[in-house]
This record gives structure tokens, sequence and C-alpha cells, in this order.
């Protein structure tokens, strides 16, 4: 199962490389274009996909204002099956959304596989109404095959301004097996890692041909770091917590 497992990873990333190369393009261009006039990049996620608005918070080689929206009952550590049915609560995230510091000009990537669910697609709304140009990366097979649980009928993909296409299968789980009664090994993680940091690397690319130095982190295990990390956090004090 782990030569399948990578064989099935490594496939479907060479599918997301061939169908949604220009795509990834094009936000990247979004984000550039965001950083270039003091835009800051804002992540949400709930449950699993929280985990993707960590992964670029913070980090060496990573671009410094991004800013994940953690509402922590929305997040596994408070009680996991809770968090599942808060997700599904209709008008929820208002409750935290309200406060969040979005600025028109600013990117909001909204991160849900089965792009289902009603606090993804009000977070989406909620960020457009602030004047964010709003990113969804979810998997259109996932969503086309369950109905909507918000009250518009609206899946995820319904509410962004631009789509990107994890192409996760129907439950996530990419292996079975005949003695095992439900498919298994989840995809939306890995990939979705690999979605979010190549997205970034081209932005970080584009920014640089415009002739705009790219905020990027450099490892605090490097000599010399801390003083280029830390006038980074003082630029963008204002909007990014760290």
């Amino acid at each position: 199962m782990l030569a399948n497992y990578f064989e099935k990873v490594h496939s479907l990333l060479q599918v997301i490389e061939e169908k949604e190369f220009t795509a990834l393009r094009e936000a990247a261009e979004k984000i550039s274009a965001s950083l270039q006039n003091d835009g800051v990049i804002h992540l949400f996620g709930c449950g699993h996909s929280h985990i993707l608005t960590e992964e670029v918070y913070y980090r060496a080689g990573g671009l410094v204002p991004v800013h994940p929206i953690l509402h922590e009952p929305l997040m596994l550590h408070e009680g996991a099956v809770r968090s599942s049915t808060l997700e599904r609560k209709n008008d929820y995230a208002a409750k935290f959304m309200e406060e969040q510091d979005i600025r028109q000009g600013d990117i909001m990537v909204v991160l849900s596989t089965s792009g289902r669910n009603p606090v993804p697609v009000d977070v989406a709304g909620i960020a457009k109404e602030k004047g964010a140009f709003v990113i969804g990366i979810t998997s259109i097979q996932y969503s086309q095959s369950q109905p909507s649980r918000h009250t518009s009928g609206k899946h995820l993909f319904d509410a962004v301004d631009f789509v990107i296409d994890n192409h996760a299968p129907v439950g996530d789980a990419l292996l079975s097996h005949p003695e095992v009664q439900v498919n298994f090994a989840p995809s939306s993680t890995v990939i979705g890692a690999a979605i979010i940091n190549g997205l970034f690397a081209e932005a970080i690319k584009r920014m640089s041909e415009d002739g705009f130095q790219p905020p990027v982190f450099l490892s605090g295990n490097i000599e010399g770091a801390d003083e280029h990390n830390q006038q980074l956090i003082e630029k963008y004090s204002d909007r990014v917590t760290l």
C-alpha cells in the first residue's frame, strides 16, 4: 500500500500540473499584484483544511504577509466532532469574520475539499464584501457529487472569485483494498501543501521580475536571519500578528 499511495499522490500532482497550471499562474499574478500594493494574504479552512493555513504562516522560505484566520472552535484540538458540527452552521462565520482586518485589494484563500459546508462559503462571501479577491482551493468533482449545506445552495466554487481544483476524489481517500470496507489514505493535505507552496513560489518569482523585493522569511537557524526577519515583521506589524 505504501508504494500505491506514493504512486497515487504522484499521479494526482501530475494531473494538477497539467490541468491547473494556467489557473495557478493567474492566481499567482493576483497575489503578486496585491503584495506589491501593500496587500495581505488571508487564509481560512475548517478541520484539517486549517492545517494548510498554518503551513505557510511564519514559514522559512515563505511569504511574510500571511494571515491565517484561526478560529479555534473550527479546528480539531477543541473537539474534532464539534468542529465538524459547527462547520455546517449557516451564518456562523459572521461571529469571527466581522473582526478580521480584511481590506480592499487583499487576497483571501479559502480551503475546503468538499466545498459543501456553510462556513467556508460564508467566509468567502464576507471576504468579498470587505474587498478581497477570493481564491477557493477545492475539489470540483467532490463538490458536484454532494448537495450543498448552505441555504443558498452554493458550494465554495460558486462563492469565490477564482477556483483552483485540487482534484481530490469523492471522499478524499485515494486507496481501496478488498479486505477494507471503505476507501482510505487521504489526499487533500499533501496535495494542498504542494498547491499553495507552488502558488506562492510563482508569486515570489513574479514580484522579483517586476523589480519588487519579495517579503520572504529566512530560516531562523541561519546566521544573520534574525535581523532580516525582524525588519519584515516590523514592516507588516499592523496587519499580521507574529
